[in-house]
């Protein structure tokens, strides 16, 4: 149990800069305090001491704003930044060195006892602010979920789903749509995608319909070469879009 409280103060000093010291986070993090009253309720809970266990469980929401149902299985180095408002579900798994922050519920959709009703959670898996991932599927190792994202559905390994309900996001879209970004000279993500942010929807699609234009016109380019037809270089022209103007809504 010591070795456990130990790596749960580790993991909030490697991943919270606000965390100043061990004693800090021992007697002012509610995420550690839920966590080590968690351990004891699920051994009581493992060990038939059902009632017991449940009321560990209740003082630990009352104390902590963080509601783990002693049946959860819970990893190692597990850290619940601030934590009001989370709640994990009975048959819930969640994985060593998983990060969730507040808000955030591990829920099930399904009424009946005995099966597996709530999420499992892979290792190092990020859960945004307000997220709610709701059914007895996997979250794969390293997968992230955005802030307020709904999801329903099994999420890949590394992959990182946003949005209500959810999608898994393409890492070769999101690479591209960075890059345009840069070259129109503003930033796409002042705006955290993972929020269903209508402004930010809309620079999006601006952006891939950008990046879908750029890469028709390279595409006419290289064949009117292939076809002997000889292109000039100038310096590029300028057209309407106006990215100063566009940044302005963002700020």
């Amino acid at each position: 149990m010591l070795r456990q409280i130990r790596e749960d103060i580790d993991s909030v000093l490697e991943r919270d800069p606000a965390a100043r010291s061990r004693w800090e986070v021992l007697t002012c993090y509610p995420g550690v305090h839920a966590l080590i009253a968690h351990r004891c309720a699920h051994r009581l809970w493992a060990g038939d001491w059902k009632w017991l266990a449940r009321f560990i469980s209740h003082v630990a929401r009352w104390l902590t704003g963080i509601e783990i149902h002693p049946g959860a299985r819970i990893g190692r180095r597990v850290f619940i930044d601030h934590g009001m408002g989370v709640v994990i579900g009975e048959t819930a798994e969640v994985g060593e060195e998983c990060t969730l922050y507040q808000g955030v519920t591990l829920g099930g959709t399904s009424l009946y006892r005995g099966t597996k009703r709530h999420p499992t959670l892979g290792r190092g898996v990020v859960v945004g602010a307000g997220a709610k991932v709701l059914g007895g599927f996997t979250l794969g190792d390293g997968a992230r979920v955005g802030s307020n994202a709904v999801v329903l559905k099994p999420v890949p390994a590394g992959a990182t789903a946003v949005g209500n309900p959810a999608r898994i996001l393409e890492k070769s879209d999101d690479i591209q749509r960075e890059e345009m970004a840069r070259s129109l000279g503003f930033s796409a993500y002042g705006v955290a995608q993972d929020l269903p942010d209508p402004i930010a929807q809309a620079l999006h699609a601006l952006l891939d319909h950008a990046v879908a234009q750029d890469r028709r016109l390279k595409q006419i380019v290289q064949a009117l070469a292939a076809a002997g037809v000889r292109i000039d270089a100038q310096e590029p022209i300028a057209d309407d879009f106006d990215p100063e103007r566009i940044s302005k809504f963002v700020d």
